[in-house]
């Protein structure tokens, strides 16, 4: 899900707007970020009615749209039909989709900057909707037509593929009812638990950078990062940004990987395996940092990142240790309110979906009615299930909570060799 809001610093936010056509000349990172970022008022377009958020969508329309309608789907809440209009117009004719269109009937050329990550994310919230077909099958066969030969996928097509990017796009292959293991690239007939898992480091690595992912090889080695550790936690298990309910009574252990007898480069061939890794190393450092993830931002590497502890959560519960997602979910309700309300509508749907992924309240969530606030960002919805009646909790602030989220440049630019600006989703490749 990038995990997810997008916060990071806004200051970040406004340098990544300045770095941004450069960065995704070389997109390689899944876009969550961007997440309505700020940027001049004087460039921001005139925002269509169904739109959610309102600051400019120049990178990030699609995704923070398809976060908001799906966060809403989950919980009951019935979208307005222009919200659902909106994003699925905004599909390209070769069913792609592109950060933001600002005029649909204008037919998409070679110069429009197609994006798995911006497809992925639609794909996974018109599936869940229902009623979009044509739509959604139409973007799984353009995301099929653009897979490498390694088996995964880059933000942009032909770049090299990256963890995020190719788990997004895994569980835009599961929403859709696809199998991901049976789709192939069409050289080499990789699959993308291929691509994914290769990017996993093993029992060769420092041992407390095991069962880390990396965002993308660099120089050749793998780096540890939690951006990208928590997104593949989902796609090696074939989920996309909902997962079933896991509560604190869901006790699945953490496992680490097993290193006995020496270790191999890679760490496993096992997705399942693979996962529980990814896991296990995201809790050993929620546990180091005080049940939350830092940020990779240049500087401000001491700060807490909010939208990596949400996905943090969710990758936690999707591997049902629904226990071990208990403190760092008690963190969020301590310390987002602030940052999901700068943010917007893909912050507050990144909070909704941790909460329904631990079975907390997302209507008392450390005494705030997320989905009241993520509704308030868009068009007034068709119809709603009746809201929560669980006691709300005191709200305790809490200065860490404006930690930031991601940086839809920052790893964007690996691909591109311009090193890391602000990542799309996922930051630089070394937390």
């Amino acid at each position: 899900m990038a995990p997810m809001a997008l916060p990071f610093a806004v200051q970040a936010r406004r340098a990544a707007t300045a770095l941004a056509t450069a960065a995704v000349l070389g997109a390689t990172a899944a876009p969550a970020a961007f997440a309505d970022s700020a940027v001049p008022a004087a460039a921001s377009p005139q925002l269509p009615a169904g739109l959610y958020g309102t600051k400019d969508p120049q990178f990030d329309g699609v995704w923070r749209q398809s976060l908001a309608l799906l966060a809403q789907h989950t919980v009951g809440v019935r979208p307005a039909t222009s919200a659902v209009d909106w994003l699925a117009g905004q599909q390209c004719a070769d069913g792609s989709f592109t950060a933001f269109r600002a005029d649909p009937a204008k037919a998409c050329d070679g110069k429009t900057m197609r994006d798995t990550n911006q497809t992925g994310a639609a794909v996974q919230a018109l599936a869940a909707l229902g009623g979009r077909g044509e739509v959604v099958q139409k973007a799984v066969a353009w995301l099929k037509s653009v897979q490498n030969d390694d088996g995964g996928w880059s933000s942009m097509a032909g770049a090299p593929s990256d963890a995020n990017s190719t788990s997004v796009v895994i569980g835009a292959l599961a929403a859709a009812g696809e199998q991901p293991a049976s789709v192939t690239s069409k050289k080499g007939s990789k699959t993308p638990y291929d691509s994914l898992l290769a990017l996993q480091l093993g029992c060769d690595a420092k041992e407390g950078e095991r069962g880390a992912f990396a965002f993308q090889p660099k120089d050749g080695a793998l780096a540890p990062n939690a951006y990208a550790t928590a997104a593949a936690a989902l796609g090696a298990l074939g989920k996309g940004f909902v997962v079933d309910p896991a509560g604190k009574d869901v006790t699945e252990p953490v496992k680490p990987l097993t290193c006995e007898g020496g270790g191999t480069k890679q760490a496993t061939a096992d997705p399942e395996q693979a996962a529980s890794g990814a896991d296990a190393y995201l809790v050993a450092q929620l546990d180091k940092n005080g049940q939350h993830l830092l940020s990779a931002m240049p500087g401000a590497e001491s700060r807490p990142d909010v939208g990596n502890t949400a996905d943090a959560v969710i990758a936690l519960a999707a591997g049902s240790h629904g226990a071990a997602a208990q403190q760092p979910l008690k963190w969020l309700e301590k310390n987002s309110a602030d940052w999901a309300a700068q943010h917007g509508p893909a912050a507050y749907a990144q909070l909704v979906l941790a909460a329904h992924a631990t079975g907390a309240d997302p209507r008392s969530f450390g005494g705030k009615d997320l989905v009241t606030a993520l509704n308030d960002t868009g068009p007034k919805p068709a119809g709603s299930a009746a809201p929560s009646t669980a006691p709300e909790k005191d709200a305790t602030d809490n200065d860490e909570g404006s930690g930031v989220w991601w940086f839809v440049l920052v790893g964007l630019a690996i691909g591109a060799g311009i090193g890391f600006l602000l990542s799309g989703l996922r930051k630089k490749n070394q937390l």
